[in-house]
């Protein structure tokens, strides 16, 4: 494909603005193409950024009109569904910000959607795949130079929450990167989850019993355990540490600049991961553009990968609740050969 691909932003809100500015000024090979957002004053600040895009308020019009050659979705998870649908009928490649729908059964319909086409369309965005860090962690186990990996801490903590943020959100909106992560780093899908309750921090607004401490056990035997915080206040933090039988290794802690002054040493730390993961959003979609163009069409996590990830977080919602749920995923389809986990 020598001309540039024409992306077409569903959603002009913090996620897909930030997008937007990022196929215009970091990625090669593509532009925005359409912003698709209903709302008028967020579609008029995001075509400001993207010079000669074309801004409509439904997919299906910037299909018709023939401004798209590909679909980045960026809009909350229970208004994905929505645009797959017609997307998917366009045979359009799509990346889809994470969750790829907000439940199993949606995540299903997709799946049959797309298996009526030629190949996978649907690339699900799962960045932290994308991380430099998570990489070389993932490598190292690979590799078994430490031993077999026995256990994984992660921690996942962010300053504070929007009002919109609810008690399931812990699981579906945050837990659920741990969902992919995990499994991609350990080579080995989710068997069961729970969720244990400590002593619940008193800034945390009324509507959230939190932070939340998330046990997920891999079928490979590998133990996970998640600190989930969302009013720990000093900033955003991402992290992992995984055991060795010969070794620890760690990632994200720290990851800002370092100082001394005033008799202090001092490292920054991050307020939002569009910061924290902004190398890895970067990575993430220039891969997937390079895939489009090139005819291979995903390049990372995809479908069937959103929809065991749907899995989880079911379980996980029904473990806020007490006691160990199993996750019981069907056969994968042949239809998605790679299984997810080697992407």
């Amino acid at each position: 494909m020598g001309e540039q691909l024409r992306v077409g932003v569903v959603g002009a809100g913090m996620m897909g603005a930030d997008h937007v500015v990022r196929i215009q000024k970091r990625i090669s090979g593509a532009r925005v193409g359409a912003i698709i957002e209903p709302d008028a004053g967020r579609a008029a600040a995001a075509v400001a950024t993207a010079s000669g895009a074309q801004a409509f308020t439904r997919v299906e019009d910037a299909i018709e009109a023939g401004a798209v050659d590909a679909v980045l979705i960026a809009t909350p998870g229970p208004f994905h569904l929505p645009v797959l649908r017609p997307a998917l009928d366009a045979r359009l490649p799509i990346l889809c910000e994470k969750p790829l729908t907000p439940d199993t059964a949606t995540a299903w319909e997709v799946l049959e959607h797309e298996q009526q086409l030629d190949r996978p369309h649907i690339q699900v965005g799962f960045m932290r795949r994308f991380d430099a860090e998570y990489a070389a962690l993932r490598e190292l186990i690979a590799t078994g130079d430490a031993g077999e990996l026995l256990m994984l801490r992660c921690l996942h903590r962010n300053p504070s929450v929007s009002d919109s943020y609810t008690q399931t959100m812990l699981i579906t909106d945050s837990v659920v990167h741990e969902f992919d992560v995990v499994p991609w780093l350990a080579g080995s899908p989710v068997r069961s989850v729970e969720v244990k309750h400590p002593r619940r921090n008193s800034l945390a607004p009324d509507r959230l019993r939190e932070p939340i401490l998330v046990l997920i056990e891999l079928e490979n035997g590998v133990l996970v355990d998640v600190e989930m915080s969302v009013s720990v206040q000093f900033g955003y933090q991402v992290a992992a540490e995984a055991v060795f039988e010969r070794g620890i290794a760690r990632i994200g802690q720290p990851s800002g600049l370092q100082q001394w002054r005033d008799a202090r040493f001092s490292v920054g730390e991050h307020v939002s991961y569009t910061t924290r993961f902004a190398a890895a959003y970067d990575t993430q979609v220039q891969r997937w553009v390079d895939a489009v163009r090139d005819g291979r069409l995903v390049d990372g996590p995809d479908a069937w990968d959103g929809y065991l990830v749907a899995l989880s977080c079911e379980a996980g919602v029904k473990a806020l609740d007490g006691g160990v749920v199993a996750v019981e995923a069907p056969q994968r389809p042949d239809f998605y050969a790679s299984g997810g986990l080697a992407s």
